[in-house]
């Protein structure tokens, strides 16, 4: 018995949740796919899947069995991506987190640049702004914002730096005054404890609702515009001494990986410094 193969079509039918849409997804017939997975139950004298006439469901057994066996195939999948990352060009799976608005807006529109300069890595991109498990999620790299909490096991690259800027929107301040000093604001409507969401404290700001405190990269565009402007520019703002910088996050075993460093490379190259 192809033990991989026997794998692949086990977490195949424990994810599709029957084998007849296993094989679909796989490409095989249902009776291959049927066959394979009982000579694994046999092999191992366990049931993995428990059989009705409406759905297949996996067996405590083969819950534990299925997460070992998912393990295995993204080590191989790793292993696979080390050695075809060893030749000349970046090539293979990458996985990468980022912020969700910082990858919306900074990182989105230059994906095609990044996918058409090294065609042989398979990106695979999430938004979130959650903090990953490096581990558990199988990501390569992480790009966070701000103070990053030091994990064991994991490498922090410092690769930018942003700003915190107060805007608000040019009809707000023509009706509420124009603060000239920080403590001004103690008479104007600030935004920051009405949201813990940037983007939508930035659409509120836009809404001539209040003064906003947002990381410049969200907002350059709007005060080019002249759809908000930035007060106090000549203040480093650093609420609580909160950090400014961007950081890569990657384990130690990708630390050569062509890979990882071409998109480490490719964020360098697009934000602030």
């Amino acid at each position: 018995m192809d033990k991989l193969l026997a794998l692949r079509m086990f977490i195949a039918t424990v994810e599709a949740r029957g084998f007849s849409s296993a094989a679909r997804r796989l490409g095989l017939a249902t009776s291959s796919v049927t066959r394979m997975v009982s000579a694994l139950e046999s092999q191992l004298e366990t049931a993995l899947l428990n059989r009705s006439t409406r759905q297949v469901t996996v067996t405590e057994a083969g819950a534990a069995y299925y997460q070992h066996a998912c393990r295995i195939l993204d080590d191989l999948a790793d292993a696979d991506a080390l050695v075809r990352d060893s030749g000349d060009e970046p090539s293979g799976p990458l996985r990468v987190s980022v912020p969700a608005a910082f990858g919306r807006s900074q990182i989105g529109p230059h994906i095609g640049v990044f996918l058409a300069r090294y065609p042989a890595i398979e990106l695979d991109l999430t938004l979130t702004d959650s903090i990953s498990d490096q581990f558990a999620d199988s990501i390569d790299l992480s790009i966070r914002l701000g103070s990053v909490a030091p994990m064991d096991g994991v490498v922090s690259r410092t690769i930018g730096q942003f700003q915190r800027w107060v805007v608000a929107s040019p009809a707000y301040l023509e009706q509420h005054g124009y603060p000239e000093q920080p403590q001004d604001l103690r008479e104007h409507e600030c935004l920051r404890s009405k949201s813990n969401n940037a983007e939508m404290l930035r659409e509120i700001a836009l809404a001539d609702a209040g003064v906003a405190l947002l990381s410049d990269w969200m907002v350059q565009q709007d005060v080019e515009r002249q759809h908000l402007q930035r007060l106090f520019s000549s203040y480093q703002v650093t609420p609580n001494n909160a950090s400014a910088i961007i950081s890569a996050l990657y384990l130690p075993n990708q630390r050569g990986s062509k890979r990882v460093n071409a998109f480490i490379d490719f964020i360098i190259d697009i934000v602030p410094h």
